[in-house]
């Protein structure tokens, strides 16, 4: 007799490389299109995409790389770096997407932390990696992805390996490792907004898990008859996932390089019949701009799927005036990153299109697989309200449970929620909306800024007594720093000093866009500096002063 507390159906592993093996069989002809360094287009199939992938595998084994090393990527959105998404894990070793605009110090700290044994190094950012590599001795080999000749001889480096060279003689057959679906397959780091970065590491079962939820109707919406493009960066929580989910159902995929500026994107939409890209909104304005300066139509784009930051409202209107709507998504690289995302659902679709557009400017609702709760100050669970906000708990199969080797110690509550650490609350509707940023962050153009590092290296000057840095609006990169400070009784400071005494010190990109001298902070009755009255006051400070 069977025993009824067990099912019938069989136990296959939620393991990537059946993703890509899917894809090689049931969409082999299907193009996968890449954007080259020198501009020129490259373009092949899902079946050579597999070749590759099982060449660079058996490659890396030869190279004596076992399951749980970790290797490095330091690169683009191409072809090379999507094959090493799959070779990689595929191997049961860890592909750490290193993003290579953290500021060198933490570039280190990261390949160092995640014992980095193997770089594989986009020809773009090898000068990077010679800056460095006397600060990164655990890294034993690099791979440079392309062929011998495409960068200048000799290196920094060493005896380095050029991909295409390495894998060339290769066999196209491989018998994939076996190993448990709970297996590491992915790291990525937070931004190390409040110290140093963090480690994120997927499994390979969470990858898989994520990769169904965001293929759905009511998510990202991937089918085999879409042509998708990540402008999200490979090295941003693997492009939000976007490199598994079109093996998965077969979509055209399409990878811009480095190339993110207006024209370039415009002609891979025009050209390649994109209908569905990913990134945060500055990307998109730029391409939109070319557009409406040429009177270009935006081809077969159907949805632009909109992270990192809020959408404008203008953006918003502009696309829809060209047949294209946009899409809210909120998550991070600890919920890989789908967490919710501004679909409508049977009640919302019934409003009047005022009220419905304002509530998809809204984070979104959550999609099957995630959990999320409200918390107040007093611990209790927020009413869904739409009005009473605390700080943002998340739980599910695709997020983490904590960072790798233990930092920021044990996160997670008693019932399993994960801290976001930001602020919002939740409708009757079951959509939530950020109301404010627990962790002291700004977000330009998708990229985080660390108010607090600004200000540690504002206050050493010996003129400052306190220091806050806000987000201000920006036309193009939605948020940008805004430095004020109060100085020491007798001491004076103008606005090229303090940039002066900034630069070196921080990245550059996260200079303030303007240095105020204000004579009293605004602060709470706990003594903590009132932000809130600072980021109301000077939203508009940038265009204010650019009209002024």
């Amino acid at each position: 007799m069977h025993d009824f507390k067990k099912g019938l159906m069989q136990d296959v592993s939620l393991t990537i490389p059946p993703l890509l093996e899917h894809a090689a069989t049931n969409h082999g002809d299907t193009e996968v299109v890449a954007r080259l360094q020198d501009g020129n287009i490259f373009r092949y199939t899902y079946t050579d995409l597999a070749n590759r992938s099982r060449q660079a595998a058996n490659a890396l084994m030869r190279l004596g790389i076992q399951q749980g090393d970790v290797v490095g990527t330091l690169a683009w959105n191409h072809h090379w770096h999507m094959e090493c998404f799959y070779a990689i894990p595929g191997i049961g070793a860890v592909c750490h997407t290193v993003n290579p605009r953290l500021f060198e110090e933490q570039i280190v700290y990261i390949i160092n932390h995640a014992d980095d044994k193997v770089l594989m190094v986009d020809q773009d950012f090898v000068a990077l990696a010679e800056g460095i590599v006397e600060q990164i001795p655990k890294v034993e080999q690099f791979i440079i992805l392309g062929a011998r000749g495409c960068i200048d001889e000799p290196t920094k480096l060493g005896e380095v390996l050029y991909y295409d060279d390495l894998i060339a003689d290769e066999s196209t057959a491989i018998d994939w490792p076996e190993f448990d679906e709970r297996s590491a397959s992915a790291l990525c780091y937070t931004s190390g907004t409040t110290g140093n970065p963090k480690g994120v590491l997927y499994s390979h079962r969470s990858t898989v898990l994520h990769s169904m939820a965001i293929a759905q109707p009511d998510n990202l919406s991937l089918s085999a008859l879409d042509c998708v493009m990540p402008a999200a960066p490979l090295y941003h929580a693997q492009s939000w996932g976007l490199p598994y989910g079109a093996c998965m159902v077969g979509s055209k995929f399409v990878l811009p390089g480095r190339h993110l500026d207006g024209p370039h994107l415009l002609e891979l939409i025009r050209g390649e019949g994109v209908t569905t890209g990913c990134g945060v909104p500055t990307i998109w304005t730029m391409a939109l701009e070319h557009a409406e300066k040429n009177d270009l139509d935006l081809g077969k784009l159907q949805r632009l799927l909109i992270g990192g930051t809020a959408l404008p409202t203008d953006i918003r209107d502009r696309l829809r005036s060209k047949g294209v709507s946009a899409v809210q998504i909120w998550g991070m690289t600890e919920t890989s990153p789908l967490g919710t995302i501004g679909r409508v659902n049977r009640e919302v679709a019934a409003w009047p299109d005022d009220a419905r557009d304002a509530q998809l400017l809204k984070q979104g609702r959550l999609p099957w697989g995630v959990e999320m709760k409200i918390v107040l100050e007093d611990g209790s669970l927020a009413p869904r309200d739409g009005r009473t906000s605390g700080d943002i708990w998340v739980k599910g199969p695709w997020i983490a449970s904590g960072y790798l080797h233990g930092d920021g110690g044990n996160l997670l509550d008693s019932e399993g929620f994960f801290p976001t650490g930001d602020v919002g609350h939740i409708d009757p509707q079951g959509y939530m909306k950020i109301t404010d940023r627990s962790k002291d962050v700004i977000k330009s153009g998708g990229e985080w800024i660390s108010s607090i590092d600004i200000e540690d290296v504002a206050t050493r000057h010996p003129a400052v007594s306190m220091a806050a840095v806000v987000a201000t609006f920006h036309q193009k990169w939605d948020e940008r720093p805004l430095l004020f400070v109060t100085l020491k009784e007798g001491e004076t400071l103008d606005k090229q000093a303090m940039l002066d005494h900034l630069k070196g010190k921080i990245v550059k990109w996260w200079t303030p866009d303007d240095v105020i001298i204000i004579e009293e902070m605004p602060m709470t009755a706990t003594g903590k500096i009132r932000k809130l009255n600072l980021r109301e006051q000077y939203w508009h400070h940038l265009k204010d002063q650019a009209a002024g």
